[in-house]
């Protein structure tokens, strides 16, 4: 099965009620069009798309929805991390048996002070009730909110137990150079940054990133499309990101959502799953100054004209 490369929107999650129901044919269609756009890939069911605030019978149904649609899975990757290690290996299985390129899973993220023999205990266990011929795992390193940091040397131990399964990690904590000295320190194992201003740094060399997952590519996929063919990227970084810069100015999840109920006209997009909300009334009018110093509004007509069905 083809490896994640290039550019990957983790997607957000377009809910049809407040009880927190999924818009499925929306979603569905919202994951076709980031591929029109140009996006290599779509991380569905992560943080962006609020997946923890999820049952997992509904995320289920989201994946199994998705797996129906047609679209191409080998160029997905499914959220599939929980709390409970039961959890975490019903729905890994789920991603696995429906084909799914990859899973991406959290640590369990409520105890704190967790080892490295928490850490071990967790995923070997978690690997063990999966079909590790299909298994390909990618490790969420995001600190800020689990309070978890995967050390290089962890990694290395996991990674030469199972070379074939655990295969790469999404890097969320925003330490850019901590990323580069992870992808040069385990040569072949894919890091993916979370933000696209990091594209300039994918390749295939020592310390060069796989690609980047990110939350703004929800919006910003109309700049970077056709990024390996593009004789102005480094404007094309520039552009996005400036309107990821203006998005983060407020909580982000709500921010994405909102522009994509502007840019899209569809205004389901603005509801969330608490405990995350909307924005209010001011965050609203900071968001809006701040993209309005941006190129964001040249990006409406790249949404208006890929409306999929």
């Amino acid at each position: 099965m083809t490896k994640p490369a290039g550019i990957i929107a983790a997607t957000a999650t377009l809910f049809s009620d407040a009880e927190g129901a999924v818009d499925l044919g929306g979603l569905v269609s919202h994951c076709r069009r980031l591929l029109a756009l140009g996006c290599d890939g779509v991380n569905l069911l992560g943080t962006t798309g609020e997946a923890t605030s999820l049952p997992v019978a509904r995320r289920v149904e989201v994946m199994r929805a998705v797996a129906a649609s047609g679209l191409p899975l080998d160029r997905f990757m499914v959220g599939t991390g929980a709390a409970s290690l039961a959890d975490a290996a019903a729905l890994t299985g789920e991603a696995v048996d429906l084909g799914f390129q990859g899973a991406l899973v959290l640590p369990p993220f409520y105890y704190k002070g967790i080892d490295d023999a928490g850490l071990s205990a967790f995923f070997e266990d978690l690997i063990a009730r999966t079909d590790r011929t299909r298994l390909r795992l990618y490790l969420y390193n995001f600190p800020q909110n689990t309070g978890i940091r995967f050390s290089t040397e962890w990694i290395r131990r996991l990674r030469d137990r199972h070379p074939d399964v655990l295969v790469g990690l999404k890097d969320s904590s925003g330490d850019i150079a901590a990323a580069k000295a992870l992808a040069r320190d385990l040569p072949g194992f894919a890091v993916f940054p979370s933000t696209e201003t990091a594209v300039a740094d994918i390749g295939s060399g020592a310390g060069a990133f796989a690609g980047v997952i990110s939350a703004s590519l929800n919006v910003t996929a109309p700049c970077l499309g056709d990024w390996r063919d593009a004789g102005d990227l480094a404007a094309r970084i520039d552009k996005a990101g400036a309107i990821r810069a203006a998005l983060s100015e407020v909580p982000l999840v709500a921010a994405v959502k909102w522009a994509l109920a502007d840019l899209t006209g569809e205004p389901g997009w603005r509801s969330l799953c608490p405990p995350l909300v909307p924005l209010n009334a001011g965050q609203e009018a900071r968001l809006i100054a701040a993209l309005a110093k941006t190129d964001y509004h040249s990006l409406r007509d790249s949404f208006t004209a890929r409306r999929p069905n």
